[in-house]
């Protein structure tokens, strides 16, 4: 049997709970890893010591499972890898018995609500798409005459209709008139969602990009920042997204860095846990920020460092998820860790399904990572 730190995974037979879990097995430490995941078959997934079916989150039966994990497998950190699972154990951390990483329920809220947070974020003066909420099928025509008279956006130019909670591009849509936005809207309406759940936005052209963070205690620890460039099965997708990138770059920007900071510290006065950033630019070339998930890893957060610590043969805290977990049982860290800029640019992370995954240069270099 293992020794050392006990960890529990929840979600982790998703895609991103089987990365954090290999890159825990990549450590140095001789990690036990316990799995739960509501899915009978993805929960054969991850390579953990113990494994367990669970109710899915909004079960009352949820959390008392989890405590009862807790105390009979002897775990000393949690890691809830959905963000819909950190959201309703943060509110429970009291019940569960072991230590979580994880920010403030409120501060999870404001991040998991996407008009809230830019709502949130533009009144702190970070830059943001424009957003309208929508109460009725009359506010779509409103939204999208008032967005195209806003000071640099363009007449004509679509615009996004999206839901304010969910991941993966959930109800998004790129329309290019408030009828075919209208249109969207009532048909998942007619489905079972609500017309309030629904917001129109800005359409910004430029770069895709995703930064994650780890803070302690208000400080930030570290950062790397990637562009997405493709998504897989893009040509099945309405909105061409489906939630992670099947290619993406690591890229170092400065402008970046210090808006997602600022975002950060937007929505949550004092960062502790793990923080990603979702931003694009603009027509006018300015960095928006569309999302501040807190509490959440990007699913390729953990397989990222996983790459750093394997094949760029980086120290040990480039290993993102060994870096979390320590942080999270409160140990100290080298100061000497770079705040910015983790992962060294110009490195493409390439993969889809059945064809594993490779890091990629454009001088031709590459390496089979999975």
């Amino acid at each position: 049997m293992r020794s050392g730190e006990r960890v529990l995974v929840t979600g982790s037979g998703g895609l991103a709970g089987v990365n954090f879990v290999r890159a825990l097995r990549a450590s140095s430490r001789n990690y036990y890893i316990v799995g739960t995941d509501f899915n009978k078959y993805h929960i054969v997934y991850p390579d953990v010591d113990a494994r367990y079916l669970s109710p899915r989150h909004g079960d009352p039966s949820f959390i008392p499972l989890l405590a009862s994990l807790v105390e009979g497998e002897k775990i000393d950190f949690l890691h809830p890898q959905p963000s819909s699972e950190a959201y309703v154990i943060a509110g429970s951390r009291r019940k569960i018995g072991c230590r979580v990483f994880l920010p403030t329920r409120r501060v999870m809220e404001v991040g998991q609500d996407k008009l809230l947070s830019q709502q949130v974020l533009a009144k702190k003066g970070v830059p943001v798409a424009k957003t309208r909420a929508i109460s009725s099928i009359a506010d779509v025509r409103e939204a999208f005459a008032e967005l195209a008279l806003d000071p640099g956006s363009q007449a004509g130019s679509p615009l996004w209709v999206r839901a304010r909670h969910g991941a993966g591009g959930r109800l998004s849509l790129l329309c290019s008139s408030h009828r075919e936005a209208g249109h969207w809207i009532e048909l998942w309406v007619l489905r079972g969602s609500s017309i309030g759940e629904f917001i129109v936005q800005e359409y910004l052209p430029g770069r895709n990009i995703a930064w994650d963070s780890l803070w302690d205690q208000g400080e930030l620890v570290t950062s790397y920042a990637r562009e997405r460039l493709e998504y897989p099965f893009r040509h099945i997708s309405p909105s061409g997204i489906t939630g992670t990138p099947s290619v993406a770059r690591i890229v170092h920007d400065e402008r970046l860095n210090d808006v997602a900071q600022a975002a950060v510290r937007a929505i949550d006065p004092r960062p502790h846990g793990a923080y990603s950033i979702d931003a694009k630019e603009s027509a006018r070339g300015e960095m928006c920020v569309t999302e501040v998930d807190s509490g959440k890893f990007h699913s390729t957060m953990p397989l990222w460092g996983y790459i750093a610590l394997k094949h760029l043969k980086m120290p040990w805290y480039a290993n993102l998820a060994d870096l979390y977990v320590r942080l999270g049982m409160g140990e100290d860290v080298p100061a000497s860790i770079p705040r910015t800029n983790l992962i060294p640019e110009g490195y493409y992370l390439l993969r889809d399904m059945d064809v594993g995954a490779y890091l990629w240069r454009e001088d031709g270099w590459k390496e089979k990572v999975l």
